[in-house]
């Protein structure tokens, strides 16, 4: 599938937004972070911020932007359309959160269950995204059973480490959110190795299995149904050489998991004290550009049923 950068801004900012917000909303009614107010400003803000930033910038890889709240309406049988719907409602409870939180300096009583509530919520909110993907029968390598659990530990493990970062600014003992995000980085990488391997092993569909001719022998291709480039090709055919996937892989692996994981294994064995956020930051950086690398990736190597009657011998 074609890469579009809307596409792909939307699932790692908002991911990270959610993973940002949902684990505040957990966080605080435990009482493993504290209500303080200048943290609560910077978390939500910026949670809020790249939720918002995403779902619209989602909207501009639509013909028709203009129209995109007519999507809402079609939520009993379109994941995107849940997901739109989840995004709106996840605004009440992580907002009433934030407000008992900054304004109110509490995290506790009814303000821990609007959190809780909200940390659902969020969670609800990226499971709808990545089943927009993981729905699509068509797209093999898409219909997926790791796709949902490789979306789900991303937007925490980003979320975590965001969070690291801002604790560490404002002096907060940010040490279980570093387990945290340790913890779910290590998940996410076997989660994402485990999708890799899958769609390697997974010869996907063929022209033999698309049309149910494999059994009177092999099947072939006489002629190409246009003879020029068309809308199909273009979005639903786009292809990668493999060994430019595999280095993109390799830059993914190291940008996104093994320099983050190391880098908080560092700051919960060793306390850096003023290089912690310099570390923090450090990991941000990384996870952003390997995530961003990651979710390319995953539209570059996805190809359509269609493009086997275009050429492709299994997609």
């Amino acid at each position: 599938m074609h890469p579009a950068f809307s596409v792909i801004f939307f699932t790692t900012a908002s991911g990270a937004g959610y993973g940002l917000l949902a684990l505040l909303c957990l966080l605080g009614p435990l009482g493993v972070l504290p209500p303080d107010r200048v943290l609560g400003l910077a978390s939500f803000g910026t949670g809020f911020a790249l939720v918002t930033a995403g779902l619209l910038s989602s909207t501009f890889h639509l013909g028709h932007p203009e129209r995109a709240w007519r999507a809402l309406t079609q939520w009993r049988s379109s994941w995107l359309s849940r997901e739109g719907v989840m995004a709106v409602i996840t605004y009440i409870p992580t907002g009433l959160f934030a407000v008992g939180w900054i304004y109110f300096g509490r995290t506790d009583g009814p303000y821990a269950a609007t959190g809780v509530l909200g940390g659902l919520c969020c969670v609800a909110t990226v499971y709808c995204t990545a089943m927009i993907y993981a729905s699509l029968r068509s797209i093999p390598r898409w219909a997926n059973p790791w796709v949902v659990p490789a979306y789900l530990l991303l937007a925490l493990a980003t979320g975590a480490l965001m969070l690291t970062l801002l604790a560490q600014l404002f002096q907060i003992d940010a040490r279980p959110v570093v387990v945290a995000a340790a913890v779910c980085i290590l998940i996410a990488a076997i989660i994402k190795l485990a999708y890799w391997k899958s769609i390697r092993a997974d010869g996907g569909s063929t022209v033999s299995s698309a049309t149910g001719l494999g059994g009177r022998g092999p099947v072939r291709l006489l002629d190409a149904p246009h003879t020029e480039s068309n809308y199909l090709l273009r979005e639903m055919g786009y292809r990668i050489a493999r060994k430019h996937a595999s280095r993109l892989r390799v830059i993914c692996v190291l940008a996104l998991f093994a320099i983050p994981l190391a880098l908080t294994l560092a700051m919960i064995a060793i306390d850096a004290g003023p290089l912690s956020p310099v570390a923090a930051g450090a990991t941000v950086a990384s996870a952003t550009v390997g995530v961003l690398v990651e979710r390319w990736l995953f539209f570059a190597e996805a190809r359509h049923v269609v493009t086997l009657y275009y050429g492709n011998e299994a997609v």
